[in-house]
C-alpha cells in the first residue's frame, strides 16, 4: 500500500508486469539497474493519475450543499489541471474557470476544484471533461445556469505529430442564463482581468 498526496494506492502486479513486457518491446533491459523498479513506479504514477475513476463528482457537491439566497455569479477561476489524453496516453494540463449561479443553493469552494480532478484524473478529452465538469454541476446544485472554460496545452500535439510548443487549446460550455450573451461577456471579462 502507498500512500500518495493522501491516496492509497493498493500496487498492482498486472500493471507492473505490463510495463516490463512494454521496456523489453521498445528494445531496453528492465533488469538494468536504472529500470528495475520503473514498471513499479510508472504502476503507481498511473493509478494516481486516473484515480478519478474511483471518484463520484456528484457525490462530491452533494457532500457540502448549504441553503442560502444569494443570486450572482460565483467563479473558481484558474484551478489547476492535469489529465490524460485518451488517444494517446500523454499528459494535456491547464486550468479550468468554472461558475455557477445559484438558485437557493450553494456548494463549498473547493467542491468545484475536487468536482475538476475527478473528471481529469481519467483518461479524458477535454471537451468531453468540459460537458462533464458543467454537467455535474447543473445536475448536482440546478443552478440558474452553469459555465466552464478549460485552456490547455495537450504533449500529444507538443512532443510528437504535428509538435507545436506553443499551442493552447480553448473548449468552453454552457448552460441556463450563460447562454445568455450578457451572462457570457461578464463571465469571460471576470475569468480574463487580472484582479487583485
Amino acid at each position: 500500500m502507498v500512500i500518495n498526496n493522501g491516496l492509497i494506492i493498493e500496487p498492482n502486479p498486472t500493471i507492473e508486469q505490463h510495463y516490463r513486457e512494454i521496456l523489453t518491446l521498445i528494445g531496453e533491459d528492465p533488469t538494468r539497474e536504472g529500470l528495475e523498479k520503473t514498471p513499479h513506479r510508472v504502476g503507481k504514477a498511473l493509478q494516481y493519475i486516473t484515480h478519478g475513476y474511483s471518484l463520484d463528482p456528484k457525490a462530491i457537491i452533494q457532500s457540502a450543499i448549504f441553503n442560502e439566497n444569494h443570486s450572482e455569479m460565483i467563479i473558481v477561476k484558474d484551478i489547476e489541471l492535469y489529465s490524460m489524453c485518451e488517444h494517446h496516453m500523454l499528459p494535456f494540463f491547464g486550468k479550468a474557470h468554472v461558475a455557477y449561479i445559484p438558485n437557493g443553493k450553494i456548494t463549498g469552494l473547493s467542491k468545484i476544484a475536487r468536482v475538476v480532478d475527478a473528471y481529469a484524473r481519467r483518461l479524458q478529452v477535454q471537451e468531453r471533461l468540459t460537458t462533464q465538469i458543467r454537467d455535474c454541476i447543473q445536475e448536482a446544485l440546478d443552478p440558474l445556469g452553469v459555465a466552464v472554460v478549460i485552456e490547455a496545452k495537450h504533449m500529444c500535439m507538443m512532443m510528437r505529430g504535428v509538435q507545436k510548443q506553443n499551442s493552447t487549446t480553448t473548449t468552453s460550455s454552457f448552460t441556463g442564463e450563460f447562454e445568455k450573451q450578457a451572462t457570457r461577456s461578464e463571465f469571460v471579462k471576470l475569468i480574463s482581468a487580472h484582479l487583485s
